[in-house]
């Protein structure tokens, strides 16, 4: 995807030439790259909010090329994806996924060009923003952590056997670790194509491409095995880390310090609807610095599911729609490496998952 800049004009649609109504749509649906046959089943979407001079809509994406303003489009749309989340039901699907499939022969006058706009993050203010802490048994390999899985349930640590009381039930036989969250500031959430900052004095920011699970509606203490229909959707998120710790060394690892700093979480670009995503557990994960690969995972790897984590989450909390979990890290880490790698003023920096999509950022000092 291209850097996105906001514009007046947003396209010359072409129908003016033509009188016939079928032909005038016809070629808005050319002008705008949409033609197509209908397909079996629902068309695919994507949600997003976006900026157009300085207006700012909830808008659905179609192909990463078209975006239809809903507000525009569909009356009584809210002005934010988080309140559409937390209004969401069926009869709303039903009118999005019917102005999806419309859009390919019949696009609205709300259509426009995907690359006129400003793609901003799809949601900023969730009532918690977790992340997983080492949910891949690479990544644990690599950092050289003690949460490594063990061999046999025999093996696992009894502390460790006796679970979370309250919180995490370890069924019988599992050998996993125990999972473990943190939270990122609200404060940390930026955009697709927005830079990420290196803090002042700082020299050691790590990438992690993560993808998000973004949740649907309340849920409190959810068994995974009914989970999915507490998740909306997915998107992705850049877990940026600050490697470089702290010289007291007081209590041990410092996560806010680590995580928290303004623009350390890239979010977005958009969010997939979960009924796009045939399996969370199948989707191939893939970081890039500057073209080269660092990442290269798939989410199978992952030490617990999606489900598994919003289960633990909703037995610690109650989360509300729009809040968001991230489900953790591959191995390929530039702290990890024989010769560490971090973050440099330049880079350029891709996190891109299967059916999710690719988020991109540039890196900046501070200024």
């Amino acid at each position: 995807m291209s850097h996105l800049r906001p514009s007046r004009f947003l396209y010359d649609p072409p129908v003016t030439r033509y009188t016939h109504p079928f032909l005038a749509a016809l070629a808005l649906a050319v002008g705008l790259g949409i033609v197509s046959t209908r397909a079996q089943g629902p068309t695919p979407y994507k949600l997003g909010m976006f900026q157009q001079g300085d207006r700012v809509f909830v808008g659905m994406v179609l192909r990463d090329e078209v975006v239809i303003d809903l507000i525009r489009t569909i009356g009584g749309t809210p002005s934010t994806l988080k309140a559409l989340i937390a209004q969401w039901s069926e009869p709303t699907a039903a009118r999005l996924a019917s102005v999806a499939a419309d859009a390919t022969e019949n696009p609205p006058a709300s259509a426009m060009k995907l690359a006129s706009l400003k793609v901003l993050p799809p949601i900023t203010d969730p009532k918690v923003l977790l992340s997983t802490a080492v949910n891949y048994q690479e990544h644990a390999m690599e950092m050289r952590s003690t949460s490594t899985t063990s061999a046999s349930a025999a093996a696992v640590d009894p502390k460790v056997a006796q679970g979370i009381p309250g919180y995490w039930v370890r069924r019988p036989g599992d050998p996993r670790q125990n999972p473990y969250f943190f939270v990122k500031a609200n404060s940390a959430i930026t955009g697709h194509g927005d830079p990420i900052i290196i803090p002042r004095g700082r020299d050691r920011i790590d990438w992690e491409c993560e993808m998000n699970i973004v949740i649907g509606k309340t849920a409190k203490r959810v068994s995974r095995d009914n989970a999915a229909e507490y998740i909306f959707g997915y998107t992705l998120m850049n877990d940026v880390s600050d490697r470089g710790g702290r010289a007291d060394g007081r209590h041990g690892s410092d996560w806010q310090l680590g995580k928290s700093h303004d623009t350390f979480a890239p979010l977005g670009p958009y969010i997939v609807p979960r009924q796009f995503v045939a399996d969370p557990q199948k989707l191939a994960v893939k970081f890039t610095l500057n073209d080269t690969v660092m990442q290269d995972s798939n989410t199978d790897r992952m030490t617990h599911t999606v489900f598994e984590l919003v289960e633990y989450a909703s037995h610690m909390m109650t989360l509300h729609p729009g809040d968001l979990i991230s489900t953790g890290s591959p191995a390929g880490v530039g702290t990890a490496r024989a010769t560490p790698v971090y973050f440099k003023p330049g880079d350029r920096s891709t996190c891109t998952i299967e059916s999710i999509g690719t988020l991109q950022n540039v890196v900046q000092e501070e200024r």
